[in-house]
């Protein structure tokens, strides 16, 4: 018998790789093969309407991971075994499935000894309609496919929901969602984007140092303190409370009414009056003499002001004389039943009730591009647009959700490759599948909900939600992990989980208020970051347990750099809660919690290994300073505590000669040490190129009888017992070259 790895239905079953995913599939249900063994499965009616939920049949007994919205702006992760256990609002479900061996011999528990293959299921875009997952009680997996204008209607999504299938999920992950992007053209793999220029530079953005209180005295008070301690960021973000609004719904002297200050609209494009700053001499200082000042003083490479995706949290003011050539209209946003299905938002609440002034679709382009284009004139080089899934619940009267979400992207899009050289844009409140799958040229997204400094139950939360989130939104976009506080209670915790990201670095700081501890952990002496080659991800292990609620679990997170790996493994366990999942209080475990972790946790570390390797690896842990020779298939023990943390590089150990074997780790005062090798070769000595200035180790087999650094000798030191070797590098220079003579 063949058996196809294309999903098929027979006997009314769903069959992937003849393996049994769904039973019970209903006759409405239809698959269309794709390409590379990939299929659409979709359903029809004998009715049209705007919003279908279909039944795709039965999903019992598979170890499952999702990502769905559980708040209108923002995806979290679920894990579980069956479809009763999948949220409304679902965008991605991954499958773990077991091919069953010829000989079908059971082991322990009942599991066969077949080898793991992962399903991908995941909703997509189909036409005007935009599509989720959900279950029911009674384990049916069911897709909801809707279009957000009641005159928008189908009566069938033939192409609402696609599977494929592999041995490697992440490989799984990114072969499908280049199919997909090939096959839509609605938006593109991140492989073909154009990467931002301040992701590799340390930043600060002004949100929790001021909140909407941001002025020009307390932006130069801030850089001040970060020169003073010797750490200045490349890259500011100028966040919310520059702009020119008004509220006609908070007058002055009335009591505060919760909910009214996102009923706010922009009245004009230009900065308001904070920003405009009349001198004793009679001059006025605004914000291109700003911008041009902090550049000139503090060394600043990026100026990146905040708004809104429709101007503000309310949109634009209809009334107003600036905006008036946008033709803006006054619309009530309709949340989607998933939306109100799962946790509603004080700020949607709000919108329903006041409304939201949405500049016409088709002046999009000419909003974005006159803002755009004065901000640039101004010496800003990028815009961090927010609020963006607002837009989904205004597509009536405008050919739906999908349509008025792909109208102002583009709009977007071809404002920022007008005016800002880098494709500067930083997305964000952006995790509907409307912006995912439409995001042809945006290259960066925030990957979670906000750092909240002051709310303890969050910390743990946000790590694990950015790892699993990376896993969908990696292929798209370079997650953004959002800032947090040098000088907090987790600034360890967030800080080696952002050195091991891939993502940007940075922190919102009050001025005054950092751990520059911390940060020298993170940035070196030019204000550049050693940034991760991708998206930092759950290792395969631990992409179906949950490492915040189960008691039991470690989160383990992988990454590569040029020539080594790095694995960071964090306990979330016993510190927070998921939202929308009741807690049995045996799982909130606050004591020390023990796993394991192997160099093979690294995906793709045979691709820098390279044909010398010996098949052991060096393993350096951060924070305990030890260096360990480890083959790698051999898993380590590691135990910590409640919000603790470790993080592990591990570089494949190579053969020089038949007597010496070397293996570089890097900068090992900083987090992510590994990023510091660019370059490393085997000759008749090893040569290294580096990065930064600090404390370089490596491992070597033998102790070297010189050591050289830009062609000088250098004092170094060896530990025979370890095999650790090091040497200060100090000279001012980015890249060093280091030669080890035996």
């Amino acid at each position: 018998m063949t058996i196809t790895a294309v999903p098929v239905i027979k006997n009314g079953c769903l069959m992937v790789r003849g393996k049994v995913v769904l039973t019970g599939v209903p006759d409405n249900v239809v698959v269309t093969p794709s390409s590379s063994g990939s299929a659409f499965v979709g359903a029809t009616s004998t009715s049209p309407s705007s919003h279908h939920v279909f039944n795709l049949g039965t999903l019992e007994d598979y170890r499952f991971m999702c990502l769905f919205i559980a708040k209108i702006w923002w995806m979290i992760p679920r894990v579980g075994r069956s479809a009763s256990e999948i949220p409304m609002e679902t965008q991605m479900l991954l499958l773990e499935a077991e091919e069953e061996s010829a000989l079908e011999l059971l082991e322990e528990e009942g599991e066969t000894s077949g080898s793991k293959f992962y399903v991908l299921v995941l909703p997509v875009l189909d036409g005007a309609f935009r599509t989720t997952l959900q279950g029911t009680k009674a384990n049916e997996l069911h897709f909801c496919c809707e279009s957000g204008d009641p005159n928008v209607q189908t009566s069938q999504a033939l192409e609402g929901v696609f599977v494929n299938s592999g041995d490697n999920p992440f490989e799984l992950l990114k072969d499908s969602i280049k199919l997909l992007a090939k096959h839509k053209g609605t938006f593109s793999h991140l492989d073909n984007k154009k990467s931002p220029a301040h992701i590799d530079w340390f930043g600060w953005c002004t949100w929790d140092a001021f909140y909407t209180d941001v002025t020009p005295n307390g932006i130069k008070d801030g850089l001040q303190s970060f020169k003073e301690g010797g750490i200045s960021p490349k890259y500011l973000i100028i966040d919310d409370g520059w702009q020119e609004t008004e509220n006609e719904f908070k007058k002055e002297g009335d009591p505060f009414i919760e909910g009214t200050q996102f009923a706010t609209r922009l009245t004009d494009i230009k900065e308001n009056s904070k920003f405009k700053i009349s001198e004793s001499d009679g001059s006025t200082t605004n914000l291109k003499e700003l911008i041009y000042q902090i550049k000139e003083n503090y060394g600043l490479k990026y100026v990146y002001m905040w708004h809104a995706l429709t101007g503000y949290w309310g949109g634009v003011q209809p009334a107003s004389e600036a905006l008036k050539k946008y033709n803006p209209k006054l619309q009530y946003p309709v949340q989607s039943p998933g939306n109100v299905g799962n946790i509603t938002d004080i700020a949607m609440d709000s919108l329903e009730k006041y409304g939201v002034g949405v500049v016409d679709p088709e002046k999009a382009f000419d909003f974005y591009n006159d803002m755009h284009s004065y901000l640039a004139s101004s010496g800003v080089d990028g815009v961090k647009v927010d609020v963006q899934n607002l837009i989904e619940t205004l597509g009536a009267g405008h050919g739906g959700r999908v349509s008025i979400a792909k109208q102002y992207h583009e709009a977007l899009d071809d404002s920022i490759e007008k005016n800002f050289t880098d494709n500067n844009l930083i997305c964000c409140m952006c995790h509907n599948s409307d912006s995912i799958f439409s995001s042809k040229k945006s290259a960066t997204a925030r990957a979670s909900e906000d750092f909240m400094p002051n709310e303890p139950t969050f910390q743990t939360l946000h790590i694990a939600t950015v790892s699993f989130n990376s896993l969908l939104l990696g292929e798209v976009v370079v997650p953004d992990w959002d800032m947090f506080h040098s000088n907090h209670s987790t600034a360890e915790f967030h800080g080696a989980a952002r050195a091991i990201g891939g993502c940007p670095v940075y922190v919102s700081d009050k001025p005054g208020n950092h751990d520059f501890e911390i940060l020298k952990k993170l940035v070196l002496h030019d204000g550049s970051i050693l940034r991760a080659r991708y998206a930092g991800r759950p290792t395969r292990d631990c992409l179906f347990v949950d490492p915040v609620m189960d008691g039991k679990s470690l989160l383990k997170i992988w990454n590569l750099n040029k020539i080594t790996g790095v694995v960071g493994v964090f306990n979330c366990q016993g510190a927070g809660t998921w939202p929308m999942k009741q807690a049995p209080e045996s799982t909130q475990n606050t004591a020390p919690i023990s796993g394991r972790f192997s160099p093979l946790d690294v995906e793709y570390l045979e691709d820098i290994a390279g044909e010398t390797w010996t098949e052991d690896c060096a393993v350096y842990a951060f924070n305990s300073g030890t260096l360990s020779r480890v083959p790698k298939n051999r898993a380590v023990r590691v135990s910590l505590g409640m919000l603790e943390c470790e993080i592990f590089t591990i570089s494949p150990i190579k053969m020089l000669n038949e007597e010496i074997q070397f293996a570089p780790i890097g900068l090992i005062n900083m987090y992510n040490s590994g990023g510091a090798v660019e370059d490393c070769t085997f000759g008749e000595t090893v040569t290294i190129k580096a990065r930064g200035r600090g404390l370089f180790g490596a491992y070597s087999s033998k102790k070297p009888r010189f050591c050289k650094v830009e062609k000088k000798d250098e004092e170094f030191t060896y530990s025979s017992e370890s095999g650790l070797l090091t040497v200060d590098l100090q000279s001012d220079s980015s890249f060093k070259e280091i030669e080890i003579i035996y």
